[in-house]
């Protein structure tokens, strides 16, 4: 059992990016300063979550309590290995996205680029309450924070298309978001508690299989819609009409990650193991997640468009961390959580890529990307080693996550599972693989004379974030511990001991 001890910190970096918005908003017309207060949130943000990790790995978490609003009930933010580990991710990768956005936005000459920082800084703001919250009444009321800043970012071109796909995001995510609320209160009613609790709390409640069922299905709609499960999907290939750095949001640092982190918060925290094979839970969760890793891999083989064979890729990775969850057991568990960090550096490698060819040479479908690999070899490079890591190739660190899911397949006896991991790795290759083959072993067309790569500020977070991918993949306790924090974590769900790992940490 962790101790926990009261700290600021927690609060601190919420509040970090939140401060900084109504200095970006001031400093509109001087663009410089804006850009300024934007990378100077973000290290800080990433500073404050990073301090809190010497304190968890040895077993000490740290609390605020924001608000009491009547016994039982109160805001509170806690800095869990659950917690930390999504919070280094989207800090971390927000650092980089802010410097790509930089460049994003003075390359394709963007309007209303103060209110695209001040949005996308609330948006990180909400996403390390969303990981930090200690209860499902917190947790609830950041994930409408991110839905609302989300919604402006989305519809940021303003075009017709735009405002359509933002009322369709608004439409699934504010409904997804009552049926949270509506499962909180009957969560609460039951047990008298709301607190995430490692291996659950649910059946500490008079509930019985149809009432538990239900009360799933609920929280599952309500965390699906971010997760993109089918058929909750369709929300994300329209909001592709959002500027690149937005979809890298999306899809990346923060929107669908606190999906899938919703997804692992409410099967190991609320209902537990115990529960969710008690009530055939996992089986419920398995077959909508299974269903959508292929489904949504046949429609990516389908798309020329760059960004919408993209975001139906992620659609399927995503339901690779659920399937891992549903699994229920400590490998598919720990693979999940490494899959959600390992997914988000090697796709946002790919929306950055998309966001550069868009920016450099005003492409955006893969049959006009013949021969750019010669014009943008840094770029290319690095969306083949996304490309190699989302299939499953090694040493890049989202083979290693896939392994730990296919050993958590094996050891809950599930080969058909093992089958869809296998199969789905095969299909990566067939839609990611013939794009790298266009980019460097086609002829290009002579509107590729005289262009080069994009601008420094999105090359080198590319380059970047691609050999994080590597390294992370050859050495994947490096830097932040996230094999450790995984690890630790699916130890505390399974109330297993802990015992040393290859990687000089806790297995």
């Amino acid at each position: 059992m962790a101790q926990t001890y009261s700290s600021l910190v927690p609060f601190l970096a919420v509040l970090a990016s939140l401060l900084a918005v109504p200095l970006i908003v001031a400093s509109g017309r001087r663009p410089n300063l804006r850009e300024l207060w934007t990378l100077a949130a973000a290290c800080i943000k990433f500073l404050l979550v990073l301090s809190l990790l010497p304190d968890v790995l040895a077993g000490r978490v740290a609390e605020t309590r924001i608000l009491l609003i009547s016994p039982g009930i109160e805001l509170m933010l806690r800095a869990d290995p659950v917690g930390i580990f999504f919070a280094l991710v989207s800090s971390g990768l927000w650092i980089l996205t802010s410097f790509y956005s930089i460049g994003y936005v003075r390359g394709s000459h963007e309007a209303k680029q103060t209110r695209y920082f001040a949005c996308f800084a609330v948006c990180l703001s909400a996403t390390i309450g969303i990981a930090f919250s200690a209860n499902l009444l917190t947790f609830v009321i950041f994930y409408e924070m991110l839905t609302i800043a989300t919604y402006p970012l989305v519809i940021h071109k303003e075009s017709v298309e735009a405002l359509r796909s933002g009322r369709q995001y608004l439409t699934y995510a504010l409904s997804a978001g009552l049926l949270l609320v509506i499962a909180t209160a009957w969560t609460v009613q039951m047990t008298g508690t709301m607190e995430f609790t490692p291996g659950g709390f649910l059946l500490d409640g008079p509930i019985e299989g149809a009432s538990a069922k239900l009360l799933f299905l609920m929280f599952m709609a309500g965390v699906g819609v971010k997760a993109a499960i089918m058929p909750l999907h369709s929300w994300l290939p329209a909001a592709m009409v959002a500027p690149t750095p937005v979809s890298a949001l999306l899809h990346a640092v923060a929107v669908v990650k606190s999906g899938v982190f919703g997804v692992i918060r409410i099967v190991g925290f609320v209902f537990g193991p115990q529960a969710m094979r008690t009530f055939s839970l996992d089986v419920i969760l398995a077959a909508f997640a299974g269903v959508t890793i292929i489904t949504a891999s046949f429609i990516a083989l389908k798309q020329d468009n760059l960004k919408m064979r993209l975001a139906y890729s992620t659609v399927s990775h995503l339901s690779y961390i659920v399937l891992g969850v549903a699994l229920i057991t400590p490998d598919g568990f720990t693979g999940a959580l490494l899959h959600l960090a390992n997914h988000a550096t090697t796709k946002i490698v790919l929306f950055f890529c998309a966001g550069a060819i868009y920016v450099n040479l005003h492409k955006t479908e893969i049959s006009q990307l013949d021969g750019i690999g010669k014009v943008m070899p840094w770029s290319m490079a690095a969306f083949t080693i996304g490309s190699l890591g989302l299939a499953g190739v090694p040493p890049i660190n989202a083979f290693f996550s896939k392994w730990y899911l296919c050993r958590g397949a094996l050891q809950a006896d599930q080969l058909f599972i093992l089958g869809i991991f296998l199969v789905s790795g095969l299909l990566n290759a067939a839609y990611f693989f013939p794009i790298v083959h266009r980019a460097f072993f086609r002829q290009g067309g002579k509107d590729l004379d005289h262009h080069g790569e994009a601008s420094p500020l999105m090359v080198v977070p590319i380059c970047m974030v691609a050999a994080l991918s590597i390294l992370l993949g050859l050495q994947p306790n490096l830097l932040f511990n996230f094999f450790e924090l995984a690890a630790g974590a699916s130890q505390s769900v399974f109330h297993l001991p802990p015992i040393l790992s290859a990687f000089g940490g806790l297995q």
